[in-house]
């Protein structure tokens, strides 16, 4: 399983990944959630389906024109049973669903086919004026593919995630979203150490978009006015890949204590840790906490970053099992 696009617009080498996948048998799951839009345009990284994927998941709700909690999932090929699948999704379904959001699904589904490649090409052609425009803007860097496609790194991305780097103006992503938020009223997709995001869909027009560069000149006005942006421990992509010890059912259900957060490097985590944004967790329970991992979430809670599942919000004590590692 697979996430593509991430948060960040970046996207996987899916018919890579697919093929590697079914020579030795094994289905690819894609989470597509921010890729509603990928299958009504050419110019758009290609679409998980089109790419071989088994299944992908898709929140039409993020880049589509769902209501909230409006996803769907696409199955081919014969490597997963749709009957075993329906049975997978039954038992996370409600037995009492929202006929507005199957509407609204069915909706986005008509325009796409009818207007979706008119309403994407205006949206495309919106997004390079936008960074154009963004990155004539002292103190501001628009990531591109320079930044983000690289051997080792993304095979793709999508330019309607339009990710502002702030290192000209030593912000904080989260300190430049709540100013930007509290003096313009705009709400930003996700903001993290040292970037913000504005996501553009086929929904903006000039309006909005003219809001969001008056908002950035100003923020770039007032940018003497903020904190520098603090120290954050990002740990590598390796290091955010724990062991799981035990089920994440024994380690939340079982015998538990908390205790503070350097003394929970080691231990067995009983809760889930989930930095927001991007709302993607970094711990699950039954994994084995390290130090890069403890050391990125209290320095980010201390910028900014939110982690609302966590037992302590301020990250100061962790609640973690009492079972010791490698106990039977």
């Amino acid at each position: 399983m697979i996430t593509s696009p991430t948060p960040y617009g970046t996207c996987a080498d899916i018919q890579a990944i697919a093929a590697l996948c079914h020579e030795r048998g094994v289905p690819l799951i894609v989470d597509e959630a921010w890729g509603a839009h990928l299958p009504f345009h050419p110019d758009l990284p290609t679409w998980a389906m089109d790419a071989g994927a088994d299944v992908c998941v898709t929140s039409v709700h993020k880049m589509g024109s769902g209501l909230e909690q409006g996803s769907v999932f696409h199955l081919q090929g014969e490597l997963i049973d749709v009957k075993t699948l329906a049975s997978r999704a039954d038992l996370l379904d409600t037995t009492s669903p929202s006929v507005l959001i199957y509407a609204a699904l069915d909706g986005w589904r008509r325009q796409m086919v009818e207007h979706g490649r008119e309403l994407l090409d205006d949206a495309l052609s919106r997004a390079r004026r936008v960074r154009a425009e963004i990155e004539n803007i002292e103190g501001l860097h628009v990531n591109d593919r320079e930044d983000f496609c690289a051997p080792g790194r993304a095979f793709d991305m999508d330019p309607l995630q339009v990710f502002i780097d702030l290192n000209g103006l030593k912000l904080s992503g989260y300190d430049a979203a709540d100013w930007l938020r509290r003096h313009h009223r705009i709400n930003l997709h996700t903001s993290d150490h040292r970037r913000i995001n504005a996501q553009l869909t086929h929904a903006d027009d000039d309006t909005t978009t003219a809001r969001l560069l008056e908002g950035l000149r100003d923020l770039v006005a007032h940018a003497d006015e903020l904190p520098p942006a603090p120290d954050i421990r990002v740990p590598d992509p390796g290091e955010l890949r724990l062991r799981q010890a035990t089920l994440p059912r024994d380690a939340f259900f079982g015998a538990v204590e908390q205790v503070p957060a350097e003394r929970a490097v080691g231990r067995i985590c009983a809760e889930m840790l989930t930095p927001y944004p991007p709302g993607i967790p970094a711990v699950l329970p039954g994994e084995v906490l390290d130090q890069a991992v403890v050391d990125y979430l209290r320095t980010g809670v201390d910028a900014g970053m939110l982690v609302p599942d966590a037992s302590d919000t301020t990250m100061a004590t962790i609640r973690v099992s009492t079972r010791d590692v490698g106990a039977d």
